[in-house]
């Protein structure tokens, strides 16, 4: 029999194989194996002796929060009060593309922001379309519950952004308000000591208000390369450019000729660097 990871605490794990949910333990092989079945993982069991005998291949595992194959990140975004920010969004972008995680912009906000300023944020926000990133108003709930259907999500964004008052949306039963998901369901915000997902109308949304790390410690030069999708379109002379230093950078003269966005380039060597000052103190 076949089902999901919802819920692991020490040993036990709860799986969901949509007849019923199971209380499982792991066989002994995991451990032997060097592996550990997570939350989000499917997996089959043997429903007799309640073991999991098998983890399905992971499209992805993330460390903080521990769960695996994750299908979206909603990287919520407000527009103003916190206004919004390009770098954390292209961090969260860099981050949420990198495990293989399909990343859904959810703009909040918007009725604090100025036509003018609108038309501006519109124009940029286009850009991010283009690279074939959604993007959606958070009043748009049935699109959104739609594009959720039957996945794994994860939160994410500014803080005081409105990610508990989307969730609140999503499912009237939580009643948030301003307090996070955990908090809602009486498990208490940082006393948490399990990821659980839970089942909100079609999908399933991990425990968490998102990622709890934003550093690019574990990440190479290309993979963030490949992040900023747009940056394959423009040949460089050098196969192995890094669009900094380099001569003849496709990248760099894409730059020049207003093809890529300003904002986009300075938060890709922002990042760059803080890839090369991770990588000199792990080999000091």
């Amino acid at each position: 029999m076949q089902g999901r990871i919802t819920k692991q605490i020490s040993n036990q794990y709860t799986v969901d194989t949509q007849c019923e949910k199971i209380i499982c333990s792991a066989r002994g092989k995991f451990k032997n194996m060097g592996l550990s079945p997570v939350v989000g993982d499917i997996v089959e069991i043997d429903p007799e002796n309640k073991t999991i005998e098998k983890i399905i291949s992971r499209k992805n595992k993330l460390d903080r929060p521990v769960v695996a194959n994750v299908d979206v990140a909603l990287i919520v975004t407000s527009l103003k009060k916190p206004d919004i920010s390009y770098t954390l969004l292209d961090k969260l972008l860099t981050i949420v593309q990198s495990n293989n995680i399909e990343p859904i912009i959810v703009l909040t906000k918007l009725d604090l922001v100025s036509k003018r300023e609108l038309k501006a944020l519109k124009k940029t926000l286009k850009y991010y379309e283009k690279l074939n990133i959604k993007v959606i108003q958070n009043t748009k709930l049935y699109k959104l519950r739609k594009m959720l259907k039957d996945k794994v999500v994860v939160l994410t964004g500014q803080t005081g952004a409105g990610k508990s008052t989307i969730l609140n949306k999503l499912d009237k039963n939580l009643n948030l308000e301003t307090k996070p998901i955990s908090e809602a369901l009486n498990r208490g915000v940082h006393t948490t000591r399990h990821t659980e997902l839970y089942k909100i109308g079609k999908m399933y949304m991990v425990d968490t208000p998102g990622f709890s790390a934003l550093d690019l410690n574990m990440m190479s030069v290309e993979e963030l390369k490949n992040t900023f999708r747009e940056f394959a379109n423009y040949k460089c002379m050098y196969k192995d450019c890094t669009h900094n230093n380099e001569k003849n950078c496709g990248v760099k003269k894409a730059l020049d000729d207003g093809l890529i966005l300003p904002t986009r380039y300075e938060n890709y060597i922002r990042f760059l660097k803080e890839i090369y000052e991770n990588s000199s103190k792990l080999y000091k």
